[in-house]
């Protein structure tokens, strides 16, 4: 089911960066945690509302794997195909927005003259 996309805030958009750098890619969320250079009580609720609106999937890995390696059992994440496309277009939008906000007086594009 789709629902409209999450709120971007910096933290979302650094969760979504790291999923995005491979689309294809499983991750579990503690690795997310450390490439997103966040605390799991940041990154697990932005994994929760991704999923919510559909733009990431999970699934538990299998029970002998955990029991094999003796740690607890991973859950992985991974960006949806409509997941990758609407947070890529999503970034860029609040990317956009963030650049309309640059006072005029600053040189450069986004500003005055430089």
């Amino acid at each position: 089911m789709q629902h409209a996309g999450p709120r971007m805030t910096m933290t979302t958009q650094a969760v979504l960066r790291v999923l995005l750098t491979d689309p294809d890619r499983a991750r579990y969320g503690l690795e997310l945690c450390d490439l997103a250079g966040m605390p799991s009580g940041t990154v697990y609720p932005i994994l929760a509302r991704l999923e919510q609106v559909g733009w990431v999937e999970s699934r538990w890995e299998d029970p002998e794997t955990h029991v094999d390696a003796k740690r607890p059992r991973r859950r992985y994440y991974r960006v949806t195909s409509d997941g990758a496309e609407r947070g890529r277009e999503a970034i860029a939008q609040a990317y956009r927005a963030r650049r309309q906000q640059v006072p005029a007086w600053l040189p450069g594009p986004a500003g005055g003259t430089p």
